[in-house]
């Protein structure tokens, strides 16, 4: 009963969007705009109450749908773990299996690298002869949501075998996967954006993001000095739990570090630039700079250099564009997550669960900070990885 409310909830946000006169879709769906006669003061007033009344629904929804789960509170376990309880093998029958995986959108490096792995993953099954396709689709953007939801949607309706959903916002695709729960499709939540009612979730521990590089930026500070954040959208986890794992391992640990700004900059690297460039001026002392990602941490180093400051400046993600800048002593360090490998984590982990495995609701993938001490060394090496084997049943 409580999923349906939820639904009914996330659904009537949108129809209350739509109203409005927007609608978007992803993958091959066209955006469809409309315009609408010219509205009388009375009218235009209504409108604008509907539509916060629908915004007002959309993050109440948002606010219930994450109630009680944060998979940085649960006891979550290692893809090893898995593999000792269940077998190093994964088993297979001779059923066709088709995968359809939605991230939050290709321009970013980091989910067109997840893209990568997904497809990666999917291959070297296909070699070990699992009979496996897989379909990855993105929303326009990251302010997509619905184009996301119409994705999953038609995936269902396509009945696919099993879906891995990287969500935009915590609530956007509960009505989705309310749907594919019911149709017994297995569902996993991978990496960000928090999916509530996904039976399970893979990926990093998004508070140890800010926790590694808050204990890097103590170190190279003495623990000392003021210190800025730069987050990402607020309404997705991994900005709100990577900002609060910095922010509590600083309090802990380090009392001198004075945190003097935070703001968000939507992952955008102009606003980061922006941003950056007015704390420069704000704050004469500033020392380092952390930011949710990486896009947003370029642009801040863009900011650093032209003011010809030394300010330490820390990412999170490992794009390429980031460990390429820690070369050139630009960025500082960034928090690897290894997209590539935590895609072929998740496409394991839903294979075994077609397989009949009851997995843990959390599993953990690897992630570990990049600086100019290790940015040349081997990912495999620095996560002593282990490509997924499996076994014909």
């Amino acid at each position: 009963m409580r999923k349906k409310v939820l639904g009914i909830l996330v659904t009537s946000a949108i129809v209350g969007a739509m109203l409005m006169g927007c609608s978007s879709g992803g993958g091959s769906t066209a955006a469809v705009q409309t315009t609408a006669p010219a509205q009388s003061e009375a009218q235009s007033q209504e409108t604008k109450g509907e539509d916060k009344g629908a915004e007002a629904a959309k993050e109440e929804t948002e606010a219930v749908v994450s109630e009680g789960f944060n998979p940085d509170k649960e006891a979550g376990v290692s893809i090893e773990d898995v593999r000792e309880e269940f077998g190093a093998e994964v088993p297979y029958g001779s059923q066709d299996i088709v995968v359809g995986a939605v991230a939050k959108q290709f321009q970013n490096e980091y989910w067109r690298t997840l893209k990568e792995g997904y497809e990666e993953g999917a291959r070297l099954a296909s070699e070990a002869g699992v009979k496996v396709t897989i379909d990855v689709q993105a929303a326009l953007d990251e302010n997509d949501e619905q184009g996301q939801l119409a994705i999953l949607n038609n995936m269902i309706n396509k009945k696919y075998s099993v879906l891995l959903l990287s969500p935009i916002s915590d609530g956007n695709l509960v009505p989705g996967v309310e749907s594919a729960v019911e149709k017994n499709i297995p569902v996993i939540n991978v990496n960000d954006g928090l999916i509530a009612n996904a039976p399970n979730f893979v990926g990093p521990k998004a508070d140890q993001n800010g926790e590694l590089a808050a204990e890097w930026i103590s170190k190279q500070l003495d623990g000392k000095g003021q210190v800025a954040i730069v987050i990402g959208m607020p309404k997705a986890f991994a900005a709100r739990q990577r900002t609060e794992g910095f922010e509590n391992w600083m309090t802990a640990n380090s009392p001198d570090i004075e945190i003097v700004a935070k703001q968000n900059a939507d992952w955008d690297r102009n606003k980061a630039k922006e941003l950056a460039e007015t704390w420069i001026k704000n704050y004469p002392d500033l020392k380092a700079i952390f930011c949710n990602n990486d896009g947003m941490a370029l642009g801040v180093v863009e900011a650093v250099k032209e003011s010809g400051k030394d300010i330490l400046i820390v990412g999170v993600d490992g794009i390429g564009e980031a460990y390429d800048s820690i070369r050139k002593g630009e960025l500082s360090a960034t928090i690897d997550s290894f997209p590539f490998y935590k895609a072929q984590i998740a496409l394991e982990c839903a294979l075994r669960e077609l397989a009949g495995q009851k997995l843990p609701r959390v599993i953990w993938t690897p992630q570990a900070l990049i600086d100019s001490t290790n940015v040349d060394t081997d990912a495999k090496e620095i996560i002593n990885w282990v490509p997924t084997e499996y076994k014909a049943q």
